[in-house]
């Protein structure tokens, strides 16, 4: 992942082969522990859902400087593909760290090994003007978004996609009903911590059921 200072991304992963990567409540609340340590200090969350077996995240970059790291310090988890050694953005470290850390705890309480999470987790730009295409988010397990709108409506686009999630996978019938996404958050039915309403407010996003 490449990310460019105060750009939008939307950042999402999957379990390996589809596979759940959440079993309990405590898994999903030790997952959001873990975005609260190691994402807020390198970027502003602006929406966030988490799915038996993937996740989303729409955040905006700090500009803070990049590190060079070797190519093992970026692995996932013990079966991802090392990147070759460059300047790296601490949000594309830290979310390696977040999915390494994961990894070894669930592996540790479901008795098991190996990858947990799809080798490359993806960042996809939607401030970028030269990252939009029409087909910007595309995944055979998830749904596609393919749309003609205008460059500022995608950040838009994105959030309510986002945090209509759980509904469109058929989990529940309204956004609010899904306790692990920041739907709650954003409608005031919850006064969560880990989102950036300033930065929300920035861009103008609005969120309603």
């Amino acid at each position: 992942m490449h990310f460019q200072p105060d750009q939008l991304y939307h950042i999402y992963n999957q379990g390996n082969n589809k596979q759940q990567i959440f079993f309990t409540r405590d898994n999903y609340v030790f997952f959001l522990q873990k975005l609260q340590k190691h994402l807020t200090p390198v970027c502003s969350i602006l929406a966030w859902c988490l799915m038996p077996n993937h996740f989303h995240l729409m955040v905006k970059v700090f500009n803070l400087s990049c590190s060079t790291y070797s190519p093992g310090d970026y692995n996932q988890d013990a079966h991802s593909h090392p990147v070759s050694k460059k300047d790296i953005h601490p949000v594309s470290k830290n979310i390696a760290t977040i999915l390494r850390s994961y990894t070894r705890a669930i592996n540790k309480q479901e008795n098991r090994s190996g990858s947990l999470f799809r080798g490359n987790t993806k960042g996809v730009c939607i401030t970028c003007s030269d990252g939009i295409a029409q087909n910007w988010f595309s995944s055979n397990e998830m749904t596609k978004i393919n749309i003609e709108v205008p460059e500022r409506q995608y950040p838009q686009v994105c959030y309510g996609y986002i945090l209509n999630n759980p509904v469109v996978a058929g989990l529940v019938k309204q956004p609010q009903d899904w306790e692990f996404s920041s739907a709650r958050d954003v409608m005031g039915l919850r006064d969560g911590k880990l989102i950036d309403r300033e930065v929300i407010k920035e861009y103008g996003l609005a969120f309603s059921a």
